[in-house]
């Protein structure tokens, strides 16, 4: 008797534990059965809400639903980057994560409100922005290499721009600094616009800039592009060279890519890192990342993890030698 009571419970306890997989299996084998929103961490109208509007399409065809943008942008990106990993982890809610949300914010900020690594399942890596140096077109320095050795010789005189402290310019130029020797004065501005023009006025020396960007001025003759600061030459600027090739170990890029809570369902986690991934390798989709100055990549999350983790290895060592702060 005491032996089929035993079994009874233990049926029961099956049975039980059936019943509550059930609803979350079901709802995996349904998945989507609602709209997915993606936040975007930016305000609308730029060139990572266009790449958010893109893939959210794409996206939404490819799961045969409806993905909707939620722009929050705020606190260099992180309030939106904290308002996803903070909500139900069931797939519905993206994230479009970058640099200042995950690799250098960390190192920027007294404090994050996430775990930029362990709150989050890193689903892909959409791709990098490489920017462009540029020097007014009649600028001395006709090459990369002759403004380095100009820079040499005025320690401190040389000035540049950049989108803002803590950027990829701003970084990059810090790198240049510590890694290369390349001694040069930051000019802050509230963006590259205001920077541009005073850069044409020759109140400043020079501007690290985004590709599209600089290519306006550069088709029109007034701006020269001296390098570029990814990892290989830009389609768009082909006859630069990279400031790697001048000085090694000099890369400096701003990347994208799309992320969800950590405790999401692994069925839905594994479908959207599939459906992504081939999103991002369409050649359509690569064409406009392209014109969007973005050099697409599309890896997964094991080759995403490893990014990330050798982006924190590339900036925590020079945001700390230079104590910068952004709060």
């Amino acid at each position: 008797m005491k032996n089929l009571i035993i079994g009874l419970r233990a049926v029961a306890l099956l049975f039980t534990t059936a019943l509550a997989f059930t609803p979350m299996a079901q709802a995996q084998d349904n998945y989507p059965s609602r709209s997915i929103k993606l936040i975007v961490p930016f305000a609308p109208g730029g060139a990572t809400d266009v790449i958010g509007r893109l893939m959210a399409q794409k996206l939404g065809e490819a799961l045969k639903g409806t993905v909707v943008v939620d722009n929050r942008p705020g606190a260099g990106s992180v309030l939106g980057t904290d308002a996803a990993v903070k909500s139900p982890p069931d797939g519905y809610t993206l994230v479009m994560t970058n640099g200042s949300a995950i690799t250098t914010g960390p190192f920027l900020r007294s404090s994050m409100p996430y775990k930029p690594i362990e709150d989050f399942n890193h689903l892909v890596l959409i791709g990098t922005f490489p920017n462009a140096f540029v020097v007014r077109a009649d600028h001395p320095a006709k090459s990369f290499s002759d403004f380095v050795s100009l820079a040499r010789s005025k320690p401190g005189v040389i000035n540049f721009s950049s989108a803002g402290v803590g950027s990829a310019g701003f970084l990059t130029g810090e790198m240049l600094r510590q890694t290369g020797g390349v001694l040069m004065t930051h000019i802050a501005y509230k963006g590259t616009g205001p920077a541009t023009l005073d850069l044409l006025g020759g109140q400043i020396d020079a501007l690290f800039d985004g590709l599209p960007t600089a290519a306006v001025q550069v088709r029109a003759g007034k701006l020269r592009v001296l390098a570029v600061t990814g990892s290989k030459r830009a389609a768009m600027f082909p006859d630069a060279p990279t400031m790697n090739e001048v000085i090694s170990g000099i890369v400096g890029e701003a990347w994208f890519g799309i992320s969800l809570p950590t405790r999401t369902p692994a069925a839905i986690a594994d479908k959207l890192e599939t459906e992504i991934a081939r999103i991002v390798a369409a050649p359509d989709v690569q064409a406009r990342l392209a014109e969007l100055g973005m050099t697409p990549i599309g890896s997964g999350r094991k080759e995403f993890s490893a990014f990330l983790r050798a982006e924190s290895d590339r900036w925590g060592p020079i945001i700390k030698a230079a104590n910068i702060q952004i709060d």
